[in-house]
């Protein structure tokens, strides 16, 4: 197990290649609440867009600390959780978005959606600074 932002080579490949991480938020009942999410790693922070006025963005709003994390495979290993904290951006600030536009390409495509309605429609940002790392 890895821990304090010491990345395995593993780790480092699925940042870059992975589609999805599930992001979990707590709602204003306690309950935690993983949503799955589209993201891009740059310098220690994942960066997901969302939609406005979504319950993910209520949740950390409220309480800006979560964790993400990746798939297993099918034997429960090749694991990869990300503790740290949130913070939503204003709508339209995503410099990362020519990375996020690239590596989402096909699947912006897939959903039938142009790289100009995704962007509109997922314009907030959200930034994770990633403070712990566990992997195995």
């Amino acid at each position: 197990m890895s821990t304090e932002l010491q990345l395995s080579e593993r780790v480092i490949e699925r940042l870059a290649t992975e589609e999805t991480v599930w992001l979990t938020t707590v709602n204003r009942h306690g309950t935690p609440m993983p949503t799955p999410v589209w993201f891009v790693w740059n310098d220690g922070e994942l960066m997901l867009l969302s939609q406005r006025d979504t319950p993910k963005l209520a949740n950390l709003a409220r309480n800006p600390r979560t964790a993400l994390h990746f798939n297993t495979d099918a034997g429960g290993d090749d694991v990869a959780v990300f503790t740290g904290s949130a913070r939503i951006g204003e709508v339209g600030e995503a410099p990362e978005w020519a990375e996020y536009a690239e590596k989402y390409a096909s699947a912006i495509e897939r959903i039938d959606y142009t790289p100009e309605r995704f962007i509109a429609e997922y314009c907030v940002p959200v930034r994770v600074t990633v403070e712990r790392v566990r992997s195995w």
